[in-house]
């Protein structure tokens, strides 16, 4: 059997999957021309599996990617040829879902409001005239000030899409004693929790309600926060236009880690300005690098960070190891992780 790197990784790299591999033969290509002609008789791939690649394979079985995202990697060729796909799915699920717990500590608590004033030197507690100190205003008595911050044991958390990273984002609600909603196509009504227990065995069945898709704009009408966590599919194109967030309440945020062209980022920004929701928390955009002039930059109430949800020394270990047991797995004749269902994509 022969394995095709391409593109090439560090011979460091290399020798741990050379022995994950062996005894198949390794060849690391340098660049897609020797991919091309390696691959007519290679059975596997770790890289980027591209039109002229597939063309050149002759007996090619399975493909792993280095990506999680599939929406790039996929194309109707490769859909419809018998080659099994896996990606990285899974590797970065709780360093993404604690990224989500910022933003929401944040909001919940007027942090994005409160960085901004230190920078002016400004001592002004929300809720009470600028320079004033906490005060107690006696047993049962409620401030303004107090009802400037949010209590997340009080709030709904809806998370649309249930896979690794929206399993780690209801597990983190659940813990800070949140109602958890959440989204996905594999839910099975009445039996709350099963598709969360498929990623997270550790959450204890009927803890998050979980609804179809056809229910979402219900689900969006009950939450405080909506967390995006889908990958992006043909159904997941633009899902959040204005239409869509306009059933969300006006007092809620909207936070995207999934995929930037799952929230029509004009129709996001024409939203916030005229106050129908809260505000947003955003690290993935329709346009990547989010131009200088975007008037996002300069809400108040968005928060932003440049597509570094997943940034984590953890996961460099997480993704080599990843592919090293998918390929003991295939020099083994087992079951391989994360394969893709293909027909999702295109």
């Amino acid at each position: 059997m022969k394995l095709v790197v391409s593109p090439s990784v560090s011979e460091e790299r290399l020798a741990k999957i050379r022995a994950a591999a062996a005894p198949m033969q390794v060849v690391n290509c340098p660049d897609e021309d020797r991919a091309a002609v390696e691959i007519a008789d290679a059975d596997a791939l770790f890289g980027y599996l591209t039109p002229r690649l597939l063309q050149a394979a002759k007996k090619l079985r399975w493909a792993q990617s280095p990506t999680a995202s599939m929406e790039k990697y996929l194309y109707p060729e490769l859909v419809a040829s018998p080659v099994i796909v896996t990606n990285m799915r899974g590797i970065f699920s709780d360093v993404i879902a604690d990224h989500v717990f910022g933003y929401i500590l944040m909001f919940a608590k007027n942090f994005h409001i409160y960085m901004r004033q230190q920078m002016q030197g400004k001592w002004h507690m929300l809720g009470r005239p600028e320079n004033e100190l906490p005060g107690y205003g006696g047993p049962g008595e409620v401030h303004p000030s107090d009802c400037a911050a949010i209590t997340l044991a009080d709030c709904t958390l809806a998370v649309i899409g249930m896979g690794g990273i929206g399993a780690e984002t209801a597990r983190r609600g659940l813990a800070f004693g949140m109602r958890v909603l959440g989204v996905d196509p594999r839910a099975n009504l009445g039996a709350c929790g099963l598709a969360l227990a498929e990623h997270d065995t550790s959450v204890k069945p009927q803890a998050v309600e979980l609804f179809r898709p056809d229910q979402l704009n219900e689900v969006l009408g009950q939450a405080d926060f909506v967390v995006i966590a889908a990958p992006h599919t043909p159904e997941t194109f633009k899902l959040f236009n204005r239409a869509r967030i306009q059933h969300m309440k006006k007092s809620a945020y909207l936070i995207n880690i999934g995929r930037g062209v799952i929230v029509d980022l004009a129709d996001l920004t024409a939203a916030l300005q005229a106050g129908e929701i809260a505000g947003a928390g955003l690290d993935v955009y329709e346009i990547e690098p989010l131009p200088r002039e975007h008037p996002l930059w300069r809400m108040e109430n968005v928060i932003l960070t440049p597509h570094c949800a997943a940034a984590s020394p953890r996961v460099p270990e997480r993704h080599l190891q990843t592919l090293l047991e998918n390929l003991r797995r295939f020099v083994a004749g087992q079951p391989l992780l994360n394969v893709v269902d293909k027909r999702m994509w295109c």
